[in-house]
């Protein structure tokens, strides 16, 4: 299209490349003004205005110049196209010739107020150093932001982008440092620790976990939750109270931010990723029947199935059965009430009596302070391997100013950023490693009282605290006979304790020697 036949029209084109710009000095608002006056200036009818928000200068495809270039291409005059400034146009020489081209070619001339865009040489020439110092100020700006933000990480915060779980708040002194983001705080550290004590089998629980919590935040797109997001969120350093950054080759090191889980519970999810895969559970496991896929036929001992069948009537009926060819028992229903009110019944029978209940309580402290020795000695194993690491450390440090060699600097390097890697995870779980002695009551007696009653957890009709009443009383699946009822169950260690105890008549041992006894049952 000729620039000959130029209209009285114009065009105006503003960018900014954050967010922040757009309440500053060069935001789209005061860009549009100077354009604006320019065009009054010079007679001109400013047809539309096309902006840019957030987009990077070095970049050709953005969603305004390519609007504006498509509605170029359907006048049939030549239109001027106002820009503030050339920085605003491009910051990349490449990308500014080739956004002059295109305009071209779709009938655009280029103005400014700040500068005057000619065909001569010299005007080429300016230009063409105007446009190369546009990309030297956008190489800068990137090549300050990454050093402070690699200063940052070294100092123990946390420059990028935040994980759920943590928000940024403005402090003075330190600037934006991580804080819990409440209630997604706590609903991160529920499927972190859950993933690492097995309650989630595997990283899809993890997801559908997550997916169902309403106040769990979804992607600015709206999008779902995605797998490849909950396995950044299991892996991730970050809550364990470590910031690192592998592409400036900086290791784990101490961050300036709470924790939402401890160095152990960490490796134990990193453990279970590297291990063996676990088949997902159905998504409605539990839903409606409690004990599906815990309770297994006598005759096969396969587990039983659940289903629910519509009378006539209209009537549901929840049946457990089997479902494996070749069983006696293959398709024989067994009502759901009937089951699970059986296995309500085994529950109430595994409560203990209330002397039984005082012994275990003996016991329990005895086996605390059994477990706080034990303790202090892994404190005093891992001081050891701390002051191990130090010396070696020292020992590498001494090679280091020795050596004059290129590789084997680099080698020596890599090792101490091995070592200190390893000595910080040794100083953290040194740290987290003991027992409180202000939990010591509370934690015996939220056991005991579990242990007294389980059936009472279980009737809280809490799906969650009923999966967790089987894992914490049965050690194994229930099998269960039609005609007969649940066989011998095997329970976890506590309750054979209890009955243990309840066997031996401890009522008639003083409870210091049932302590004795007892004790290897407990720790």
């Amino acid at each position: 299209m000729s620039t000959d036949n130029l209209s009285t029209d114009a065009v105006i084109y503003c960018r900014v490349s954050s967010t922040k710009q757009l309440d500053e000095g060069d935001g789209l608002a005061s860009q549009q003004l100077r354009c604006e006056e320019y065009a009054k200036r010079k007679g001109y009818n400013v047809a539309k205005v096309f902006q840019d928000r957030g987009v990077s200068g070095g970049l050709t495809e953005r969603p305004a110049m390519q609007a504006m270039l498509a509605w170029l291409l359907t006048q049939n005059e030549t239109h001027s196209v106002i820009i503030d400034d050339i920085s605003r146009f491009s910051r990349d020489v490449t990308v500014h010739w080739q956004l002059r081209e295109l305009l071209a070619k779709a009938g655009g001339k280029l103005e400014s107020p700040s500068m005057t865009f000619g065909e001569t040489s010299d005007d080429k020439l300016i230009e063409n150093m105007l446009a190369s110092v546009s990309q030297h100020q956008r190489e800068k700006i990137k090549e300050l932001s990454a050093n402070r933000m690699r200063a940052r990480v070294l100092n123990g915060f946390w420059p990028f982008k935040t994980m759920p779980g943590y928000k940024y708040v403005q402090t003075k002194g330190e600037g934006k440092i991580l804080v819990r983001d409440e209630p997604v705080a706590s609903i991160v550290t529920e499927a972190l620790e859950g993933f690492a004590s097995g309650h989630f089998g595997t990283q899809a629980e993890v997801h559908r976990f997550l997916a169902d919590q309403p106040d769990f935040p979804v992607s600015k797109n709206g999008h779902k939750l995605r797998m490849q997001r909950v396995a950044d969120i299991l892996k991730h350093p970050l809550y364990a109270g470590f910031v690192h950054a592998p592409k400036w080759e900086i290791p784990l090191r101490k961050g300036n931010h709470v924790p939402l889980i401890t160095v152990v519970v960490h490796e134990r999810i990193l453990e279970r990723i590297d291990g063996q895969a676990h088949a997902p559970k159905r998504k409605d496991l539990g839903q409606k029947f409690a004990l599906r896929g815990f309770v297994t036929c006598a005759d096969c001992e396969k587990p039983l199935r659940s289903c629910e069948s519509k009378s006539c009537t209209g009537r549901r009926y929840a049946y457990y059965l089997c479902h494996t060819k070749g069983c006696a028992s293959y398709g024989k229903s067994i009502p759901r009430d009937k089951l699970e009110g059986d296995f309500a019944d085994l529950l109430k029978d595994m409560r203990p009596s209330a002397g039984l209940i005082q012994i275990v309580r003996a016991m329990f402290n005895d086996a605390w302070d059994q477990r706080a020795k034990q303790f202090e000695a892994v404190k005093a194993s891992l001081t050891r391997e701390i002051l191990k690491l130090d010396r070696q450390l020292d020992n590498l440090l001494d090679k280091l100013a020795d050596t004059d060699s290129e590789h084997a600097t680099r080698a020596y390097e890599r090792k101490i950023e091995k070592l200190e890697s390893e000595k910080l995870l040794a100083e953290e779980k040194r740290a987290q490693t003991g027992l409180d002695p202000r939990q010591k009551s509370k934690k015996i007696e939220l056991a005991l009282n579990f242990l007294s009653n389980p059936w009472k957890l279980w009737t809280s009709e809490n799906m969650k605290h009923r999966r967790l009443v089987l894992k914490l009383a049965f050690a194994d699946r229930l099998a269960y006979a039609r005609s007969e009822g649940y066989r011998t169950p095997k329970t976890t260690l506590p309750f054979k304790v209890l009955d243990r105890i309840s066997a031996m008549k401890c009522e008639m041992v003083p409870p210091h020697g049932t302590i004795s006894q007892s004790r290897n049952y407990l720790i």
